[in-house]
């Protein structure tokens, strides 16, 4: 049973996680398929595609969230609780109109930083309110600081409406059914019966009961000339095969090999199953899944790079190479299948395949600054060509990327040393060394208190 949320057993009000604990799941299909469906929304919504990340948070929990900036962050659980591509365009329309309304701001000043306005926080006196009893939650409510805590939650629970009516007002401009948007939220409406969870316990939620979000939104979306308009197929094939991959890759083996047994040979199956198996140590099995999925479609990039992957990742790097490369050019030199790319160069160990990585990844860095396993090859690269600055200067910026501060200063320090004052690396150096310095120093500081 996927748990709403960690709060349910915790009788404290729930903050989100700020997105750098978090553990993100990175994929170039998911990720390309995140930007297609959200394009239109964030259009809508007045805002600029290139500025507005969707990003996956492995937690089974269903939730999404945006922290500050604009970015939304979405957990694993909820594309897996989800049906279809068009429930996941409602949750983000929702989390577009917290950015578009400025919310994270307002939500900082209304309680405190780094608070992440959630879809399905449930949170203080839950605990009690799910073993049906409202007056254990309002005695919980009572404790502390019990008329700061109502005004906060009021103060949610109105951005929240106010967010549903901007999310149906996106989808519907957009011209994209609010079908997946209600049924969604009906999701949410079972499993708050199942903790029972009703309007007698609003005063502890930070947002809405479903049915009352449902009934509020019904009329708009109907009225609107996209409800009758039929989901697009494509992302919806593109949605299942994201969603099976995603299952083999979260999910247990056995989990996985029950919900796509052997029997089962659509794509989705195969792409689940080369996961679980080479997730489990099963190279054979996973490789032949791989190949199943390419008989499909020899060409389909995806395809390509997970059979890259496997052989890489199974010890061998020079079969890895040609799959790899083909799924590279293919995408045009996607950072994340490119970086995988790279990878399979170096591990090569074949000195004549160095200049090409070093292509690969600068080119990767380049057009994905944070992705830190892209600065870990890179500085990999400097490495074995000589270039000790260099690959000091790409460990400090992995470092800075992972909140290393202090191997971020170190490394970018002595990486100073070594290249030419003044030049672009070395200002580069200079700033990461600086920037870390000061959170060391904070942090210094903090501890004193």
């Amino acid at each position: 049973m996927r748990k709403i949320i960690a709060a349910l057993a915790l009788p404290l009000l729930i903050l989100a996680q700020p997105a750098r604990a978090q553990s993100i799941l990175r994929d170039a299909e998911t990720e390309a398929l995140f930007a297609d469906m959200t394009k239109p929304l964030i259009i809508a919504a007045g805002l600029n595609p290139r500025d507005v990340h969707v990003v996956l948070v492995n937690d089974p929990s269903i939730n999404a969230f945006v922290a500050g900036g604009q970015t939304v962050y979405i957990h694993s659980g909820t594309i897996q609780s989800a049906d279809t591509a068009n429930e996941i365009q409602g949750v983000i329309a929702h989390e577009i109109g917290h950015i578009a309304g400025g919310h994270v701001p307002l939500g900082d000043r209304a309680y405190q930083p780094a608070l992440g306005i959630q879809i399905v926080s449930l949170v203080l006196g839950i605990a009690a309110a799910a073993a049906g009893s409202a007056e254990g939650a309002a005695g919980i409510l009572a404790a502390g600081q019990q008329a700061a805590l109502g005004n906060y939650l009021a103060f949610s629970r109105e951005q929240e409406a106010s967010t549903d009516a901007a999310g149906a007002k996106y989808l519907n401009a957009s011209g994209i059914t609010g079908r997946g948007y209600l049924s969604f939220f009906g999701k949410l409406q079972r499993l708050e019966a199942r903790y029972n969870i009703t309007r007698a316990v609003t005063f502890a939620l930070d947002h809405p009961v479903s049915g009352d979000r449902i009934a509020n939104l019904t009329e708009t979306l109907r009225s609107s000339p996209a409800w009758d308009r039929p989901p697009d197929p494509a992302l919806q094939e593109r949605f299942r095969r994201v969603k099976a991959k995603l299952a083999g890759f979260v999910d247990e083996p056995k989990q996985t090999l029950n919900a796509y047994p052997a029997s089962d040979q659509s794509v989705y199956a195969h792409y689940a199953r080369a996961y679980a198996y080479h997730k489990s140590g099963y190279p054979e099995k996973a490789n032949a899944e791989a190949d199943a999925l390419i008989a499909v479609a020899p060409h389909d990039p995806y395809f390509l790079e997970i059979k890259g992957q496997i052989l890489l990742e199974s010890g061998e790097p020079a079969a890895a190479l040609i799959p790899l490369r083909e799924a590279t050019e293919i995408t045009n030199y996607q950072p994340l299948i490119a970086t995988t790319f790279g990878h399979a160069l170096i591990a090569t160990e074949d000195k004549t395949n160095i200049a090409e990585a070093e292509k690969v990844l600068r080119q990767a860095v380049a057009r994905d600054y944070e992705n830190p396993f892209a600065w870990f090859q890179l500085g990999t690269v400097y490495e074995l060509k000589g270039d000790r600055a260099r690959s000091l200067l790409a460990t400090a910026e992995r470092a800075s990327l992972t909140g290393d501060a202090r191997t971020a200063a170190f490394s970018a320090r002595a990486a100073m040393i070594g290249l030419t004052q003044n030049s672009v690396d070395w200002i580069r150096a200079q700033d990461i060394a600086l920037t870390a310095q000061n959170a060391l120093d904070d942090s210094r500081k903090g501890g004193r208190r």
